[in-house]
């Protein structure tokens, strides 16, 4: 059987959330293992399903797009970063830091501006001097074969070449304003597709983008699977579709 459904941004960042936390690999390390979680909108939902507690969503935002001209100074990302070491969380970690403690197994959540499904492609904009988060972690999470995963909606979708687009951007060093650079991860990508197949036994397949009245940027999706499933997945998606706007009146 099949059904659709509408989600916009925060409504996929809630699903997100919830599927990575019934996630295998994401229950594993949670029982044995480190996850890093870096600030970002997406994660902030994922930290607030995982602590299960009131959490103002809006402090753990770093970069942020936004309307030209909105004032966001409301996002200010005064959380520290939610580091667990066995379901336990560690306080006042740097993930500089906590990198060089991580290994195989271990995961480090880190959002995406870009996102090409189909090539399994990720990409950061970066516009710290020295790389913001990445710089400061990118070259342990390799040596140390780390997990990179990006918990992103396919809001996110780009129709390029994720590592061909990053080099456009870098054959030029005269810009117009302010222009961020594009880094292309190895990491692999979370979203609603696969927080839908980690929640309930469904196969989940976009079907559109885009809408009006608030539904821009939203996701159409359907879904296929048995009708006991379907009925399941459709009632939390009636919960998730309650969720405002980020940011919207508060935490």
């Amino acid at each position: 059987m099949q059904a659709q459904v509408i989600l916009t941004a925060s409504q996929s960042k809630r699903l997100i959330a919830k599927g990575i936390l019934k996630w295998e690999p994401f229950r594993h390390a949670q029982r044995s293992g480190i996850i890093a979680i870096c600030k970002g909108t997406t994660n902030s939902y994922i930290v607030e399903e995982l602590l299960a507690e009131a959490f103002d969503k809006r402090r753990y935002v770093m970069g942020r797009t936004a309307p030209a001209g909105l004032d966001t100074s409301w996002a200010d990302a005064e959380a520290a970063e939610v580091v667990l070491e066995e379901g336990r969380r560690i306080e006042g970690a740097l993930l500089a830091d906590i990198v060089t403690r991580m290994g195989p197994g271990d995961l480090f959540l880190k959002g995406a501006n870009a996102i090409n499904y189909d090539l399994g492609q990720a990409g950061v904009l970066i516009a710290h001097p020295s790389g913001g988060t990445l710089g400061a972690t990118m070259g342990t999470i390799v040596s140390r074969k780390v997990r990179l995963v990006h918990p992103a909606g396919l809001e996110k979708s780009v129709p390029a070449d994720i590592a061909a687009a990053a080099r456009r951007l870098c054959e030029q060093d005269a810009c117009v304003g302010q222009v961020y650079g594009l880094w292309p991860t190895h990491g692999e990508i979370f979203t609603e597709i696969e927080a839908i197949e980690a929640l309930f036994n469904i196969e989940a397949v976009p079907a559109g983008s885009g809408g009006i009245a608030g539904a821009e940027g939203a996701l159409t999706l359907s879904v296929f699977g048995e009708r006991a499933e379907l009925d399941r997945a459709l009632a939390l998606i009636d919960e998730i579709q309650k969720e405002p706007p980020f940011g919207a009146g508060g935490p």
